[in-house]
């Protein structure tokens, strides 16, 4: 009777791991296991071979030592067709091990709750499991090595092929090197916090920066058919992008991508909102953003601001999608809509148009979700609670980053962190003898979230909080003052008594000029530059309110 091929099982994420265990021992296979994993097995009637009968050596530490011993490394590295290896095997009473299964201790996932103390996270730093992986892959001319449930299939295919599989060996064992690095990564990244005690918005960016990516998607072609392109997120997570679900149409191209990162971008200011806020992105940039007391309001509101841009564009949602509102943007050629979800009866209204997808993105929060409905208008001070709320329940993200490829290396930055519509608490300062009324304040509040996804230099014009003009990607800020203005005056809507929001300060009094003859009572805009007082006088003399936010959005 032939000596039985062995497997090693040391998981800690156990999806698929008692189908994957029971069809290789259907197939003749031993099972070597530790800990919880081999509990795991046996509680699903498997029989397991605990790793310490074969190293003759019980755990110990409290489970920190149980694989590093030469009766599983030996059995890893020995080299099958060198004959002085398998004598040592014999020799030292060892046998081989031909297949590993591991994943490894959660430490991205527990440093991702932020503040973990440095003793906590330490716990989560495997080290058994990367010296067995890499091991395995070292020697994946002879051991198949699985660190992602999503190839335990693949897997048995190929031991029922038998033909060796000398490429899925390789793939698996690159995926193998892929995924340690990006762990060690991401370990090295946590130590080089500024306290050394979380990653988390205040953490410094280290002296390397690396990036560990999987495909997710491979796609048809680049911005132009001449151009390849694939979209990578984070292995085993739903991050950003990552996390949509396609409902419906036409596989997403990376012009889709591009333009739903500028669409999820703009709404991130409302995302908190208890109001129903809606966005239309056109190459990466809003054309219209509005909130109003239903979604058909806001989406009306927002494509008021620039029809003809809204054609082919993608439109972002921060609540669920309603048949009144579906059946007013099915009106519309548009690319994509993105919401939280969609009621049965919008899904099935838009989804008589074949090539329009659906996406939801779990990322948006909808606070009515699971709340009776209410029609009852919300002010910006109970969407800074509703905001203040969930954040004290979730506590603060980890920090992201921004990278952009430039020749010869990578730009990256700390993502900026949008400021709610409805927040206009520390660092605002009117800087005018007039300070704007109640409504001109709520305008300015919403004008200024809504620049925040404008490419600068960036001039947002609104009013009743919704956009009516927007001017972006302009050399001058006076340029993008004159398309905003004249956007509005392509829709047919009137500027008397709007307000502006600039991404950047006015370097002169000529921008505050051209905003008081079109109509503009009130500007909200950083503050600094040396000509400050030029500029508020020249708001004083037309009576314009003017409040200083002390913060720039510029995105380039």
């Amino acid at each position: 009777m032939s000596t039985p091929r062995r497997a090693l099982f040391s998981v800690t994420d156990k999806t698929g791991i008692v189908e994957l265990a029971r069809a290789l021992m259907e197939r003749g296979w031993e099972i070597l296991s530790t800990g919880g994993t081999a509990g795991a097995l046996r509680d699903a009637g498997l029989v397991v071979t605990d790793v310490a009968e074969v190293t003759g050596h019980p755990e110990m530490l409290d489970g920190r030592v149980k694989t590093l011993h030469p009766a599983v490394h030996a059995g890893l590295l020995a080299r099958r067709e060198q004959g002085s290896d398998m004598a040592a095997l014999e020799q030292h009473g060892y046998r081989a091990i031909d297949l590993v299964v591991v994943n490894l201790y959660p430490f991205r996932e527990t440093v991702a709750q932020g503040n973990v103390p440095v003793a906590k996270a330490m716990t989560k730093v495997d080290v058994g499991g990367p010296t067995m992986i890499r091991a395995a892959a070292k020697s994946h001319k002879d051991v198949l090595v699985v660190v992602d449930p999503a190839d335990y299939d693949r897997v048995v295919e190929a031991l029922d092929a038998s033909d060796g599989d000398a490429e899925l060996r390789r793939e698996l064992a690159a995926k193998v090197f892929r995924h340690t690095s990006a762990y060690d990564g991401a370990i090295a990244d946590y130590l080089e916090g500024e306290d050394g005690t979380a990653v988390g918005y205040e953490s410094e960016l280290g002296e390397r920066f690396g990036l560990s990516l999987q495909r997710k998607q491979s796609l048809r072609y680049g911005e132009n058919p001449d151009q390849k392109a694939a979209f990578y997120g984070y292995p085993g997570e739903q991050v950003g992008l990552a996390g949509l679900e396609q409902l419906h149409g036409k596989e997403l191209s990376y012009n889709n991508y591009l333009d739903l990162d500028g669409a999820l971008l703009s709404l991130s200011p409302f995302a908190f909102s208890r109001r129903p806020a809606v966005a239309i992105i056109k190459h990466t940039t809003p054309c219209g953003i509005a909130v109003g007391g239903s979604v058909v309001e806001a989406y009306q509101k927002a494509l008021r601001t620039d029809p003809v841009s809204a054609f082919g564009s993608v439109i972002a949602v921060n609540r669920a999608l309603d048949v009144e509102a579906a059946i007013s943007m099915g009106e519309l050629f548009v690319e994509c809509i993105v919401a939280p979800r969609f009621d049965d009866d919008a899904r099935r209204a838009l989804e008589r148009k074949k090539n329009l997808r659906l996406v939801t993105y779990p990322g948006i929060i909808d606070p009515l979700a699971g709340e009776p409905e209410s029609k009852d208008w919300v002010t910006p001070a109970e969407d800074d609670r509703t905001a203040g709320r969930f954040l004290a329940e979730h506590g603060r993200r980890p920090m992201a980053y921004s990278c952009r490829s430039v020749y010869g290396g990578l730009l990256v930055q700390s993502s900026a962190a949008p400021p709610f519509y409805s927040d206009a608490g520390g660092g605002w300062k009117v800087v005018t003898r007039r300070p704007p009324d109640s409504g001109e304040a709520d305008d300015l509040r919403f004008a200024w979230a809504a620049a925040f996804a404008v490419k600068s230099n960036a001039i947002v014009l609104a009013k009743s909080e919704a956009t009516i003009g927007i001017g972006a990607g302009q050399m001058s800020r006076v340029d993008s003052a004159r398309i905003a203005v004249q956007k509005a005056a392509d829709a047919g809507l009137s500027l008397k008594g709007s307000v502006l929001a600039s991404d950047a300060f006015f370097p002169f009094r000529d921008g505050v000029d051209a905003a008081a003859e079109a109509g503009v009572v009130a500007i909200v805009q950083p503050g600094g530059s040396v000509r400050d007082e030029e500029v508020i006088d020249a708001a004083n003399e037309h009576d314009i309110a003017m409040v200083f936010t002390g913060r720039r959005l510029f995105r380039h």
